[in-house]
């Protein structure tokens, strides 16, 4: 990061204060050199408006990148959205930089940049620095400058223990718009961030998560997008309310122990005419190149990794929000379609790099870079990746030739866990290779596994209802995965309204059936994810060597007729192992026989058939008997009973 410059620009420059624009810079010759290299980690505090004092006035300073304007107006209601009261004026370098300073002009003030380019096209624009936009479906940026007094010191100074790799790492995913609702039914009802910090943060925290998640809350045009095509990549959605609001109800997690990860996208924005899509009437943030420059799933177009100012302005926002707004980590959406050229395209629809391979390699070298300069400015953050793919070493150090990134999302994990458990029960055991290939390639990466909002919309139907059989076998299938979840190996995520078994796919229109608590059943639910969280919190077995080849030991695998699993948890102490025994059928087996090696004493700790859950309570473990069999190898033979279609927990 370039140092300030000592000496003021009007110490050292003659600033017109006769004009309706004062000419004025906040920029080093260094800070332009760093922007064109693609290497600026900070340009939010030079581009956009900053309200600053020149020479005894206060005012506003504007500074635009437009390389291919004939000109440039900053157009509101301060002027009449009038185009010829206040021009910028074009910097000499060939930064493509317009900038100025409008004196008297202060905080919350409606204004875009009115582009003209030179085929004489007119292009009203928001500010893609702009800390604060117009509610949608209003479309112009705000004169703003978020100042909040923090107090979250004692979390920031220690959330590096809280968010490294062997600690507990247990994520709710959550839509704040569809979260809660005051009006349950009306997507115009919003819930707003202070009001988040009395239903959300003690929800979470009663339920024992270690963060949130939060779909992106970056400005976007479009609820249905649901964040993920954005516009303003500097500013929270003003739907609920104010940067600084926003600031509090991070504050308030973390003054709870709760980090706070926020998805960003920097794979692609919308064609909004507000918006990025070509800024200055040429395609400025997005490649030319429709191969290269256009995606065909989503309608919306992708930034070009290849021209500096591009990489600069997306370091400058993952920067900004882990900055300025005290993020615990970014999850980064779509890694897939940032790395490769053939991402959703036919042969011939796509060209191959200078080695004849799929890979974007500009992309690949911005990937490297966010990761290595997010962790050296914020070493206590997590960056993780939802990649899609097999590509290879994207949770690895780029010193390692990886991609960088602290975790990825296991989507493999997902799929064939999914997959699994919506196998009739009889037919399970014939498909127990299914459910044991998630750890032939674990150790390939730092995994985090999630059951997220992407698994319950579209016609995939509520985690519930992806469950074999009666209301309850659903309910203690469902139970036995969560329990399966917590205690393979990795970080966890859920989606809102999979803790409570929710009936339907999620709907952004509406809040979460909360309604369902009324029922036994969904309290069980909900009070099973509770426990499944304090046990993953207590028992560091289940996370000192999460990402270590030796906290994981398949124990039993020959009992795949009666389709039961036992595995091993493994903590820095031998005395914290957890034997872990999942039955995966609906029968109940009586003095079930479980060799185990090591110690000679085990007791029951955790069961998913608890009546508590909804289970019907009646199998469970107060001794467990124990016979030696081989006192120099420490082998031994446990009976123990094992609910129908439920998970116990030794230790």
């Amino acid at each position: 990061m370039p140092a300030p410059s000592k000496t003021k620009y009007e110490q050292r420059y003659f600033v017109d204060s006769s004009k309706s624009v004062w000419n004025y810079s906040l920029f080093t010759d260094e800070d332009i050199t760093q922007f064109q290299q693609g290497i600026h980690c900070g340009m939010h505090r030079l581009l956009g408006n900053h309200q600053i004092e020149i020479m005894g006035t206060r005012g506003s300073y504007f500074a635009v990148w437009a390389p291919n304007a004939a000109s440039v107006r900053i157009v509101g209601d301060f002027n009449g959205w009038d185009s010829d009261t206040h021009p910028l004026i074009v910097r000499q370098d060939s930064s493509g930089i317009w900038e100025g300073f409008i004196p008297d002009l202060g905080m919350g003030e409606l204004y875009k940049y009115r582009i003209i380019t030179p085929e004489s096209e007119v292009l009203d624009k928001g500010d893609p620095y702009a800390g604060f936009w117009e509610k949608r479906p209003l479309t112009a940026t705000i004169t703003y400058q978020p100042e909040y007094p923090w107090t979250d010191g004692d979390w920031m100074r220690k959330r590096k223990k809280v968010n490294q790799l062997n600690a507990p790492f247990s994520v709710y995913e959550v839509h704040l718009g569809s979260w809660m609702r005051p009006d349950p039914d009306n997507e115009e009802s919003y819930n707003s961030y202070l009001n988040m910090i009395d239903l959300l943060v003690p929800y979470i925290k009663e339920m024992g998560f270690t963060h949130v998640e939060l779909l992106p809350v970056m400005e976007f045009p479009y609820d249905g997008s649901w964040g993920y095509q954005g516009i303003g990549y500097f500013a929270p959605t003003s739907r609920f309310g104010t940067p600084e609001d926003f600031m509090k109800l991070i504050d308030a997690f973390h003054n709870e122990q709760i980090g706070v990860i926020l998805d960003w996208v920097p794979s692609h924005f919308p064609r909004d005419a507000h918006g990025l899509y070509r800024f200055d009437g040429s395609h400025v943030y997005e490649y030319a190149d429709s191969r290269k420059g256009y995606h065909p799933d989503w309608n919306s177009y992708i930034f070009n990794y290849s021209r500096g100012e591009v990489r600069s302005f997306l370091l400058s926002s993952a920067h900004y929000w882990c900055g300025v707004f005290h993020a615990d980590g970014l999850r980064v959406d779509a890694v897939s379609s940032i790395l490769r050229l053939d991402y959703s395209r036919e042969e011939g629809q796509w060209e191959p790099n200078e080695f004849g391979g799929n890979g974007n390699t500009e992309a690949i070298a911005f990937v490297k870079l966010l990761n290595e300069t997010l962790y050296r400015d914020f070493p206590s953050i997590q960056v993780i990746a939802e990649e899609s793919t097999d590509w290879p070493g994207i949770s690895r150090p780029t010193y390692q030739g990886g991609m960088g990134f602290g975790m990825k999302w296991m989507m493999g994990w997902m799929h064939d866990t999914i997959k699994y458990f919506h196998r009739e029960p009889v037919h399970r055991p014939y498909h127990q290779n299914d459910f044991t290939f998630s750890m032939a390639y674990y150790y390939d990466e730092n995994f985090m596994l999630p059951l997220s909002h992407d698994e319950v919309v579209h016609g995939k139907s509520p985690m519930i209802y992806k469950m074999p059989g009666d209301d309850w076998q659903k309910f203690a299938n469902l139970r036995l995965l969560y329990t399966y979840m917590f205690c393979h190996p990795g970080a966890k995520l859920l989606f809102m309204g999979n803790e409570f078994a929710a009936t339907e796919e999620w709907n952004y229109k509406r809040e979460l059936p909360w309604s369902l608590l009324m029922w036994p059943s969904h309290q069980g639910m909900k009070k099973c994810i509770t426990d499944l969280n304090l046990l993953y919190r207590r028992e560091g077995a289940l996370f000192e060597k999460q990402f270590d080849p030796s906290g994981f030991e398949w124990t039993d695998l020959h009992h795949e007729d009666q389709a039961v699993i036992v595995f091993k948890r493994k903590g820095l102490k031998s005395k914290d192992d957890l034997v872990i025994i999942l039955n995966m059928r609906p029968e109940v087996h009586w003095n079930w026989e479980l060799e185990l090696f090591g110690k000679n004493k085990w007791s029951e700790i955790f069961n998913s058939n608890k009546q508590d859950y909804w289970g019907t309570g009646d199998v469970y473990n107060t001794e467990i008997p124990m016979e030696e069999l081989d006192k120099k190898t420490k082998h031994y033979r446990l009976k123990v009973h094992l609910p129908a279609l439920a998970a116990i927990v030794l230790k």
